[in-house]
């Protein structure tokens, strides 16, 4: 995969450093260009340093660095080189060139001469976002086909709260891979997925919850959307943005988990329960707060819905994947939740060890199958599991109408 990581002059061109190591992270290889502004908040030694390459600054090069013809003829092969072109901050200046055909420095003058797919992250102030000339300019760009990502609303540098902020360069990152991205299998699917902790008060300022971070659901969510899913992700409250395309929807007790569940139920093709919803909550949750006291206080708890059980008993022709996080007999619980959920796989994965389950990067699960089998995936991040669990799934769910 080669990318061209386009950098304008704005403020935001500092995030763009960050989207260049996610990218390469993502296994990227990438081109910088800067425009002369872009120097003007950040070095291009950054670039340089996180991508490995050389950084391209000017149209012309200094003297000596290049010959006459390699020099007039640089932005042609840069343009033939990528396989994207990712502009980020794309700002009102460059927007306007862009949709005009104006070609004055490196930049403007590959955009001319890309074929291929081109993303734009949009950065300005609020004023100049709503102008009517930007605006005609986004409606122009749209209309070529370019996918616009953000911009986000929030506090911007010149002290106005609206929208012009440029969207996370995670979002960016997955908006590059998803047009990348060489697979496309999961095309036509809908895929539920939820993820996250509940949380079920105690009082009006506390609640019982768990240490779920949802990582594993959002990992899963973003790659089913990467591989050509529409994907409804269910999410308790977490601190990760949302995946790129995909469908949010925030809920916090566990009641709530299962009201959106069902509501969102009819389209979908394959489930993913990946959300560590609390077992127990509060029977009565009083309208104060508990105050604190010398003696001790009982709780009475009762059961949460059992989400996964009635997914089991409603599934149909959909496939199913459940989640068992253990602290011992891992591969016996996986099984047991199996058969006792109506599951088609159950993820099981020991918690409480580095490098796995709850609050890790990573993880170490086993695949516990309705076909019988039992698989071991070896340890890795959470978006290659991901990936693994999916393609497992896809293999499954053969196997299964196979069989029938």
């Amino acid at each position: 995969m080669r990318a061209i990581l386009g950098v304008g002059g704005g403020i935001a061109a500092y995030k763009a450093a960050e989207l260049a190591r996610k990218l390469v992270e993502g296994g990227a290889e990438v081109q910088v260009i800067m425009t002369a502004a872009a120097r003007q908040f950040v070095a291009p030694l950054t670039f340089a340093a996180l991508t490995g390459r050389r950084v391209i600054t000017s149209l012309f090069p200094e003297s000596g660095s290049a010959d006459t013809l390699a020099s007039a003829v640089a932005h042609i092969e840069v343009a033939r080189s990528g396989d994207l072109l990712v502009v980020a901050p794309a700002t009102a200046d460059l927007m306007a060139k862009f949709a005009h055909g104006l070609a004055d420095d490196f930049l403007s003058t590959l955009y001319l001469a890309f074929t291929g797919p081109v993303i734009l992250a949009p950065a300005m102030n609020a004023n100049m976002w709503r102008h009517p000339a930007t605006e005609a300019n986004m409606a122009v760009l749209r209309s070529r086909g370019h996918l616009i990502v953000g911009p986000e609303e929030g506090a911007l540098a010149c002290g106005v709260v609206g929208p012009g902020r440029m969207a996370d360069p995670a979002a960016i990152a997955q908006a590059v891979f998803h047009k990348l991205s060489p697979r496309h299998d999961l095309e036509g699917e809908t895929v539920l997925v939820t993820a996250g902790p509940t949380q079920e008060p105690l009082d009006p300022v506390r609640f019982i919850s768990n240490r779920s971070t949802g990582k594993m659901g959002y990992a899963l969510a973003e790659a089913a959307a990467v591989r050509g899913a529409r994907v409804i992700l269910i999410s308790g409250p977490v601190s990760l943005p949302a995946p790129y395309g995909v469908e949010l929807i925030k809920v916090r007790t566990a009641a709530e988990m299962r009201e959106a569940v069902l509501a969102q139920l009819e389209p979908a093709t394959i489930l993913i329960k990946a959300a560590a919803v609390a077992d127990y909550h509060v029977a009565r949750v009083p309208e104060q707060k508990i105050k604190k006291t010398a003696t001790r206080i009982s709780l009475e708890l009762e059961p949460t819905p059992d989400i996964l059980a009635e997914l089991g008993s409603k599934k149909g022709d959909r496939l199913l994947i459940g989640f068992a996080a253990e602290t011992e007999n891992l591969a016996q619980e996986a099984r047991r939740k199996l058969r006792s959920k109506n599951c088609d796989m159950v993820v099981g994965n020991l918690v409480g060890r580095p490098g796995s389950g709850f609050e890790s990067d990573s993880n170490e699960v086993i695949l516990a199958l309705a076909t019988g089998e039992t698989l071991t995936l070896p340890p890795a991040s959470k978006r290659e599991i991901a990936d693994r669990i999916l393609d497992e799934a896809l293999k499954l769910r053969l196997a299964l109408h196979a069989a029938q």
